[in-house]
């Protein structure tokens, strides 16, 4: 009996025993086959390509595109500022003025952490578009707003509203001690060129809506004044007006990278770029100046004929 139930174990286990093994090797961590020609693609390969795929991907995801869209906000600005009191009793009894308080509140919550700017420089260093090689259209561009700042020369209440209406002006937002070399690496072409034109405006903003950053810059007037030139101080502005509402719409994303805006005569953006400056990007804002710069001259031109 015994030999029997042997001789069956041997007949049900024989094409186990002749079959092709497949053993795994912890050092290569790759699957194997004794016989090659019956060997499939092995999980390591597949793995591999799987992976491959994923990173093309997201390098594609990743690249930097241009700007997409007119920069700005709809509104012409004004000199006056709404007041805290006015701004409050707004947001209280203003029906679209509660929805747009709500959906700013949950995006910054939900995609806004206290380092986002910090990790968001990890990527292409802080810069999120390429600047256009050309002027935006003026029928489609969109309004700079008003910012008031005190003037680095005597500490006069200044807007840039005033500053900008009737002049071609290249407008730079900073921060922080690397948003002045993004800045410097757009504007020093064009500064060379068009510092002494008498239309041509070039005003620095140094924002700081931190509240603690704003005291500490305010406490370190004098050696700021030391670092910028004497005949920049008129157009230097140390302000800490809150844009909160009007971060999406000029584009300012990343408190650490510095941000450069073309404004034509009319207070709109004709042009932007932001964080460090490609060379094409360098040679386009240098451009787009020289064209607006030539058509205000042409009209002004005109407008003088016709009074003529």
């Amino acid at each position: 009996m015994a030999i029997i139930v042997s001789h069956c174990c041997r007949r049900n286990l024989a094409p186990l025993l002749h079959s092709t093994p497949t053993w795994y090797s912890p050092k290569s961590r790759r699957y194997y086959s004794s016989s090659s020609s019956q060997a499939g693609p092995s999980l390591s390969s597949r793995a591999t390509s799987n992976l491959a795929t994923a990173k093309s991907k997201s390098l594609t995801n990743d690249e930097l595109k241009p700007l997409s869209r007119p920069l700005g906000v709809r509104e012409k600005p004004a000199v006056r500022h709404q007041t805290k009191l006015e701004r409050l009793k707004e947001v209280l009894t203003n029906d679209e003025a509660i929805a747009e308080q709500r959906k700013h509140l949950v995006k910054e919550a939900v995609t806004k952490g206290y380092f986002h700017d910090l990790n968001a420089t990890r990527r292409h260093g802080g810069k999120t578009w390429i600047a256009p090689k050309v002027l935006i259209r003026e029928e489609k561009s969109l309004y700079f707003p008003d910012i008031l700042g005190k003037s680095l020369a005597d500490g006069s209440e200044q807007h840039t509203t005033s500053m900008c209406t009737g002049k071609i002006s290249v407008l730079c937002l900073l921060n922080t001690k690397i948003s002045e070399i993004h800045v410097a690496s757009f504007t020093t072409p064009t500064l060379a060129r068009f510092s002494e034109h008498p239309l041509f405006n070039h005003i620095q903003i140094n924002l700081q809506s931190n509240t603690l950053k704003s005291m500490l810059v305010s406490l370190f007037l004098s050696s700021l004044r030391r670092a910028i030139p004497p005949e920049q101080h008129p157009y230097y502005l140390v302000s800490s007006q809150n844009l909160e509402y009007q971060r999406d719409a000029i584009g300012l994303t990343n408190d650490r990278v510095g941000y450069v805006y073309l404004i034509d005569e009319n207070l709109r953006i004709r042009w932007a770029g932001c964080a460090d400056a490609t060379a094409e990007e360098a040679h386009a804002l240098e451009v787009c100046t020289d064209m607006l710069l030539v058509r205000l001259e042409k009209r002004k031109k005109e407008m003088k004929e016709k009074e003529g």
